[in-house]
């Protein structure tokens, strides 16, 4: 029988039992600070879906037809509400696409457009300081024209090239089609402001 030869076992010093118990705990802090901060962020990531598809929509502009008021590429937040009046901007969906117009008139009111692009709600000339030429634009629509009950009339500022309410193609868009009132421009950020 072999007899083992016994090595002798290294009992480490105070020193390098502190130092090694150090970066146990280090690395537990490190891991618990990673894992809480992964949390967070998924919590407000989910946070800001919720709010930006129940509350705040966001979209971005794309084409001409609300220009000067909107530019193409301009990133707009929307707020979601029930009651809209003439003047305001508004997005609603049409062929799966959200378009952005100008609310004219509502439920029951007397819409007039003249051939050179003046606009009159319920016999009474509208001031739109928003629209920089007027012009009859692309109608197919006979004139004077009631809203129908429960449908809005709905303009482009840049009323030349603004296929909207004008045209049978869009018509008059129903309360239910609405996603949202433009609320404020977020992007770019030198033109960040309040849309009314």
């Amino acid at each position: 029988m072999k007899l083992r030869r016994m090595e002798k076992i290294k009992i480490p010093s105070m020193q390098e039992i502190s130092r090694e118990r150090s970066r146990l705990q280090y690395q537990n802090r490190y891991r618990a600070v990673l894992r809480s901060t992964i949390y967070s962020l998924v919590v407000v990531a989910a946070a800001a879906v919720l709010l930006a598809t129940l509350f705040f929509p966001v979209l971005q502009v794309s084409g001409t037809s609300m220009e000067p008021t909107l530019s193409d590429r301009d990133i707009l937040l929307l707020v979601k509400n029930d009651h809209y009046k003439t003047g305001d901007l508004c997005s609603f969906g049409w062929q799966n696409k959200l378009l952005i117009k100008r609310i004219i008139g509502g439920p029951g009111d007397m819409i007039d457009i003249a051939e050179n692009g003046v606009v009159s709600v319920n016999g009474k000339q509208l001031d739109e300081p928003y629209v920089d030429e007027l012009a009859l634009g692309e109608c197919d629509v006979k004139f004077p024209y009631q809203v129908p009950e429960n449908r809005y009339f709905v303009l482009g500022d840049h009323r030349s090239v603004s296929i909207d309410s004008r045209s049978s193609t869009i018509g008059c868009v129903e309360k239910e089609q609405i996603v949202g009132k433009v609320f404020l421009r977020v992007w770019p950020l030198n033109r960040f402001s309040r849309i009314r």
